[in-house]
Parts: C-alpha cells; structure tokens; sequence
C-alpha cells in the first residue's frame, strides 16, 4: 500500500504514524514544503480528554508529549480591575515546534519517510499512491484546486486576531480583557513550556483601526500590544513570529473525499482559536481515519466511514467555536456586566460549560455568581436573601405591577385541540396542571382572533362569548389554584391558515372545509399552497379591530399580561420580513416601512390594555434564509417595539419560509436573545431546545435573557418546575394545600439525591494532569 500525505503539520504526522502502525508493510511519505525546524505560532493546547485519546492510539508519542507540556487546572478572567479564578479545568501546553519535531521523531522510528522543502503543486504524481491526505492546512492548495468537488465554504470574521508569544510565566489559562482610549481588546494567553508563553490579541476593526494599527509591522504591533498589556506582561517581552494582524477564516467543506483524496485538520474544518481546537481537530482527525482504515474493505469504504462517522463531531466542535467566536466579536454587549457575571459568560460562552457543572469545579466562584445574581434582584426591589440566594431560575421577576416567582415559563405551544375555536377541558387541564407545577409565568397557545385568522380548525379563539366564558374558566382555575401568572397570546394565522392540524400533515393545506387567507403580499408558503390575498387598507383595519376586540375580551377574562404574535411566518410576521413582503407602497420596501403595519396592530392594543398590566411581543429574530431577518434586524425590531410600550421580547426564530435552513442544537435560539437583550437594551425571554433547570440557570445567570420558556420539557411533565425547585432547595414555590404532602416529600428526596449525585461525580472525576504533576512533585512529609 503507498500513501502520499501532503502537509507535514500535526494532522498528516500523526496519521502517518497510526496509518504506519496499522500496516508496518505500507509505503508512507510526508510532503512538507518548510523546514522540519519552521514553525509558525508559539504553543498549542490540549484538554485532558483529548491527551486520553492519544494515549490511547499512540503511547510512545503520548508519553513525549505529556514530558513536555505545562499543565494548568485555572481559568483566570482579567476585567475592569477583578480577576475570576475558575479551577477544574484540566488543560495542558505544549510548544508547537516541540510537538511537530516529536510527532516527526516517532515517525521516522515507524518507516515513515518525511521528505522537508518540497512544495507539491500537483496530485498527478501521486497516480500510482493508493490514498492521498491533503493535510496542508486553512490555506489549502488542493481544496481550492478542486473547488468545485469539495465545496468549501469561508466565513472569514470580523474581528482581526495577531499570534505571538512572550516570556512571561503564566500560571492558568488567562483571558484579559483591557478596556483602551480607542476600544475593547483581548488577551487569550497560555504558558506551553518554562518562560514561554502564547499570547493572541483581539480586537473589532474599529477599535483596530483606531488603534492606529493598520499598516503596522510585526515589531511595530508587537510594541503596541506591549504598551496596552504592559501592566501584565511586568516587563516581559512579547515575541513575534509571522505575527501579523489578520481575520480567521471559518471552513466547513460539503464534501472531504474525492477518489482516493481525503481532507484533514484545518484543509478540511477549522475552528476559532477561542476555544483552541484546531490542533486538536486535525490529530483527531488522523485519529478517526485510521480507525476507519482498520476493518474497512476497501479505501473507498473507509473513506466513506470517515467521512461520516466524523463529520457530526467535527460540526459539534465548529458550532461550540462558532458560538464562541461571536461572544468574543461582540464582548462590547456585556462590557456595563458585574465582573462576576461577565466572568461567568466567559466561562459558559460556548455551552460546554453550564452552571451545574461549573458549580462542582468551581463552587465558590459559581456562589459569587449567585450571590451576584441576587444583589441585582434586590435593587430591583426584591426583598430576596443575597447572602444565601436562590439559584437564578427562581429568582423573582417584575414587568410593570405583574411580578412573577419564579423564571420558569410555560412556552406558548399549539394544541390543535379547541372546539369551532373553544377551550376544552383538555385546555383546563392542559394550562390547569402546568400552573400548580409551580411555573413563574404561562403563555396560551396562539389565540386567534377571528375564523379566518385560524391556522387549522383546531386552533383556540377569542372571537366570541362562548370562547370569553371558556378562557375565563381556566384563568380562574390558574389563579385560584396556584401563584402561577398566565399571558393571553393573540395572533393570526395570514398564509399559514386553513391548513391541517399538526399530527394530520403541519402547514399542510386543508383537503376541504378551508377559508379565505391573507397576508402582506400573495406568496404562497408551499407551491400547492393558497395563495393568500394581499391584505388592503380595508382589511387592515379590520384584523386591527379584531386584535383590539380579542383584547378587551382578554382583560375580561382577567390575564394578567398579552402577548402579540409577530413570528413564525404569520400574518403580522409576513410583514416584516423582506421574504414575504413585496410590497411596494408605505407597508413595503425598509425595515421601518415593514414593521409599520405590526407597530399599528401594537399600539392599538396598549391602548386599550390596561397600563398597569405588561404586553410582550414574539419575533422570528432571523428567517434562517439569505436575504431575510438577521440578528441585527431583531435587534431594531425590538427597540421599535420598546419605543412603542412593549415590556419584553419572546425571542424565537425561523419558521418564516419553507426553505430555511436552521442550526439546531441545545440552546440554538439563545444567541438571539442574549444580543437582543444586551443591545436594544429591552428584557428577554428565550426559547428553543432549552430541557433543563441547568441550562435555565446558565442562561440567566450570563444575562442572556431575563426569563426562559420551555415547551417539550412541560409537555411530559407539568411539574417540572417544582421538581427542579425540589432538585436546587428553592421550598419557596407556591404549592396547592392538597398536594403540600407530595411537595415535602420530593424536596427531602431531592436534596438526598442531589448529594448523593455529586458526590459520586466528584469520585467518578478523573483527577486532571495538573493535579497528577502536582501530588508527584510535592515533597513527603518528614517522618
């Protein structure tokens, strides 16, 4: 077997080594185009999971890297005159020229043949090699050759980053975040050997423009770097090596094979320094293709299997970089933060990390947060304990004279179920049981507020009396039962109406029994759609009048707070996206012009809602499609909607067209809400795959919403805010007489198995390297 690697950086040394080991007969040659002693860059850095991976495959190489790194266990964020020490983390140093010339040692011990300052510009002469590695980096030369064929797609970002080192001694992996005359910069800076140190700048372009950095040579910013971190580097210089400014290109390929061509590390995937990945990438990538090699029939099915079986992981590693990434782009948004919640955002910027399990590593940084937390409540004028706080999830919560227990909210979620638009009793027990589960606040599904506003025949109503006495019932039942505050969600369905209930077929158009929809511009939602009629003056009076009739029947009922839908591709939605409104006359064309009609329907409804109770309205903060909503967007949006009265944002997203393209994952909308929240300055709430009291507390203790509303997690189980009250001690939350039994019950259970849970992770934690090195190097005790 013969093997051309192109590209002799740590993704294609380290799969000629596993390759080598595997086949010890197999022709293996490195093509590297520098010196075997260039390097570029200072260190690298490794978590300990990822050093248990490379013991794993390769122990020689594993046991002369592990002799050279510097270990470290501490986190320590350095803002507006505070420093954050966060312990438990487990991370260790290496020098990157250090790394390349053991990874080359090991393989020349195997046979490999490492062939230095050859520069291959065409694959052609490997025709006779078995598997070719295109290994040669972010800038990848056979990528780009084969464009077409790999389909790579490059997010270069905005913020400029420079990489160079220095001699300071460094004992955790520091972030330091200097506030200057021209603008916020970064510091990501890590000690990888004794007196060597990496140290990245960052920094936006405008404040890197103002800076007077731009045309800088590498010594010239090196200079200026020295002089905004001078009080840290305490006299130490800072070194350079290609160190000059630059943007970081985000590369996600389509496809990785091509033949017998496989891509690797950062030529196929990179992944923002912020979370420092890319070397890690591009060795787990050698990783999984020799895996893939080992029982594979063929090349072609072993690149197949690679490909597949590591491209979920790899996008995993990219969303959390990404994330990541645009915390750092943005780091202007939290700059008026206590430090400790700042610090806390640092720490959970890329949901790795969320508040229980950095409450295990680092307990007494996570009670700062609390206590942090607390102290904002009480000078809201809470009468809350700061000393001994509540967790941030229960944690009371005010919008105008409405004040709310606790953070959890019951999401708005369609039931399909109503009768001719009548609540049923499955409604009254539907709302009825998730209000004595012990949740803050609930929203109804969509009301709608007319017939024709429906979006299938099942939807709920509150366009008559019958309708009015049904929604009376269960807010009666929710107040005289619980502490729980309910919102009335009104909306109306525009070209997403007269289709099937959700489990029959969703958006899917009604066989028969279907009525006339509207929207902002005839554009039909799926081809075989109705097409809906372009809503007039006329008209628009009319669903204006419906809101406002819808309303003060609402008030009737006794909600305590209303909520206008202008999300999801509905009728008021449908005109604010440029997606679906082509309109060409005052409704039409800007963002002001398009959000004129919803603000219209808006401010009829505060005025007749009363003043004393709060209004919120839900946005679709991106249509998940080019040329629609961005974030941006979502952000003006929302400071139109706070300059017209409303008191928080429901920020979802998407829904909007049919050819959207989502990024799930856990927490996928609330980036969206944290910059709406901490740019249009207006309170929150976020919503979209959030399942645990977990990562509630971590979004709400980073600030990046005020409330946080699941829906799946309340569909199987109402109470799931009082089990979570019970799992974090908060006996506060209110609880029916009849069923205080069961309450004390669950709360001495929980606080049981709470301890019981942590300790056994605490035993089940390994013990970090830094933690090993430390207790080998520390001196016996005299006998």
């Amino acid at each position: 077997m013969k093997v051309a690697i192109i590209g002799g950086g740590p993704a294609g040394l380290y799969a000629a080594i596993l390759l080598k080991k595997q086949r010890p007969g197999a022709e293996i040659t490195v093509y590297e185009r520098n010196r075997a002693d260039d390097t570029f860059g200072f260190g690298v850095v490794f978590s300990d999971a990822t050093l248990d991976n490379f013991e794993k495959h390769d122990l020689p190489s594993y046991r002369r890297i592990t002799q050279e790194f510097a270990y470290w266990d501490d986190i320590a964020v350095h803002f507006r005159g505070t420093v954050h020490r966060v312990g438990g983390n487990g991370f260790c140093g290496c020098s990157r020229q250090k790394l390349l010339l053991i990874l080359q040692e090991r393989a020349r011990e195997l046979g490999v043949k490492l062939l230095f300052e050859v520069d291959i510009e065409d694959d052609a002469r490997f025709a006779d090699a078995d598997l070719i590695l295109l290994a040669d980096g972010i800038n990848s030369r056979f990528r780009e050759k084969y464009v077409d064929h790999f389909q790579p797609e490059v997010d270069v970002r905005t913020n400029m980053f420079a990489w160079m080192g220095s001699t300071k001694p460094l004992d955790a992996f520091t972030f330091i975040f200097q506030e200057t005359e021209w603008g916020p910069f970064i510091a990501h800076a890590y000690q990888y050997e004794a007196g060597h140190s990496t140290w990245i700048f960052e920094t936006d372009p405008k404040t890197f423009e103002r800076a007077g950095l731009t045309g800088l040579n590498e010594t010239q910013s090196a200079a200026r770097m020295s002089e905004i971190f001078g009080w840290f580097l305490d006299g130490h210089q800072l070194l350079t090596n290609r160190s000059m400014w630059r943007n970081f290109p985000m590369i996600r390929s389509k496809r990785w094979v091509k033949g017998n061509m496989v891509l690797l590390g950062d030529a196929k995937a990179s992944a923002h320094f912020s979370i420092g990945s890319g070397t890690k990438l591009a060795m787990e990538d050698a990783i999984a293709l020799a895996e893939a090699m080992q029982n594979a029939p063929s090349i072609k099915a072993a690149l197949e299997i690679y490909e597949h079986g590591r491209r979920e992981e790899v996008e995993k590693t990219q969303h959390a970089a990404d994330v990541s990434l645009v915390w750092f782009e943005h780091v202007d948004r939290f700059w008026n933060f206590d430090p400790v919640q700042f610090a806390f955002g640092v720490m959970t910027r890329s949901k790795a990390i969320t508040y229980d399990n950095l409450k295990l590593r680092a307990p007494d940084f996570v009670a700062e947060v609390e206590k942090s937390f607390a102290k904002q409540v009480h000078d809201n004028g809470f009468d809350v304990d700061t000393n001994k706080p509540m967790v941030p999830l229960f944690q009371p919560f005010r919008l105008r004279e409405m004040e709310i227990a606790n953070r959890a909210v019951v999401s708005p979620m369609c039931m399909y179920s109503a009768n001719e638009g009548v609540p049923t009793d499955f409604h009254l027990v539907h709302y009825g049981s998730r209000a004595i589960g012990g949740a803050g606040l609930i929203f109804t599904e969509m009301t709608c507020i007319s017939r024709d506003a429906r979006i299938t025949p099942g939807c709920a109503g509150l366009w008559n009396d019958e309708q009015e006495a049904s929604w009376r019932r269960i807010v009666d039942f929710v107040h005289a039962n619980s502490a729980t505050k309910i919102c009335l969600q009104l909306g109306h369905a525009g070209r997403k109406g007269a289709t099937k209930l959700m489990w029959d077929g969703m958006d899917r158009p009604l066989d028969e029994g279907g009525w006339d929809v509207f929207s902002a511009s005839p554009l039909p939602y799926f081809p075989d759609s109705q097409v809906p009629r372009e809503l007039d003056r006329a008209g628009m009076d009319a669903v204006k009048d419906a809101f406002v009739a819808a309303a003060e029947r609402g008030e009737r009922c006794g909600f305590d707070m209303l909520e206008l839908h202008c999300a999801h591709g509905y009728l008021l939605a449908s005109f604010v996206s440029p997606l679906t409104n082509a309109r060409t006359d005052e409704y039409g064309g800007s963002l002001a012009n398009r959000l004129r009609f919803p603000l219209e329907v808006f401010e009829a409804l505060r005025a007749v809602w009363p003043s004393h109770k709060p209004m919120s309205v839900r946005i679709s903060a991106t249509d998940w499609a080019d040329g629609g909503i961005d974030g941006d967007d979502a952000v003006a949006i929302a400071r139109a909607f706070a300059e017209a009265g409303v008191d928080l944002v429901d920020v979802s997203t998407g829904q909007t067209v049919r050819d959207a393209q989502p990024i799930y994952g856990r927490m996928f909308q609330t980036p969206f809400s944290d910059q709406v929240r901490n740019e249009a300055r207006v309170a929150t709430m976020c919503v979209g795959n959030i399942t645990t009291a977990d990562q509630a507390n971590t979004i709400l203790a980073a600030g990046r919403a005020d409330l946080v509303a699941l829906g799946r997690p309340h569909l199987v189980d109402p109470f799931f805010t009082m089990k979570a009250a019970a799992w974090y001690g908060a006996d506060g939350v209110f609880c029916p007489p009849q069923y205080l039994p069961g309450k004390e019950q669950i709360f001495r259970n929980s606080e049981r198995d709470r301890q019981d849970l942590e300790e056994l992770r605490i035993k089940a934690k390994p013990k970090t390297r830094a933690e090993l090195k430390a207790e080998a190097t520390k001196p016996l005790a005299a006998e």
